[in-house]
């Protein structure tokens, strides 16, 4: 597994003056499934953010995405494994910082992005495939709540096979 990840969050004194509220490290965690460890880094409950909210956002509860909110998230894709293929009402920017992952969408039509490639994902039905069968792929993930894509009128809705 990768190293820890370090996260620094700043906020505000009693005086308005600007300080460190935190400085920690952790590991990410291996998700029920089995093909990715995740450790969520924060958190908005609403978009625009609450700059005022002084909730530590990686205790706060949150699915894939976070309704009204955002949510930042480091995810490393273990060797040989793939997500099911899942859809979620928001935008997810997705940062690929070490390895390789192939993004599949409809009829098996897919990409292989590789480090410092960055996905846009619109609200698409999508399986997430590390191809490599010794290196870790890790991603840093950020999902802001969206409005579902829509065709003739009827929303797309939420999916997550198994």
């Amino acid at each position: 597994m990768a190293n820890k990840t370090r996260r620094i969050v700043t906020g505000h004194d009693k005086n308005g003056k600007a300080v460190f509220v935190d400085d920690n490290a952790f590991q990410l965690e291996i998700i029920p499934t089995g093909d990715a460890a995740m450790a969520t880094i924060w958190t908005t409950a609403t978009v625009p953010a609450d700059c005022n909210d002084e909730t530590d956002g990686r205790l706060r509860d949150a699915g894939t995405t976070l309704q009204g909110g955002s949510v930042i998230r480091m995810v490393d894709m273990l060797p040989g494994t793939s997500s099911p293929m899942h859809r979620s009402n928001s935008i997810d920017y997705g940062i690929v910082l070490s390895g390789e992952i192939e993004l599949e969408l409809d009829d098996k039509v897919f990409k292989t992005i590789g480090p410092e490639g960055i996905i846009i994902q619109n609200g698409t039905i999508h399986k997430w495939r590390n191809p490599s069968e010794t290196e870790v792929c890790r991603i840093l993930f950020v999902l802001i709540e969206a409005k579902p894509f829509e065709l003739n009128g009827k929303p797309f809705p939420e999916v997550m096979e198994h």
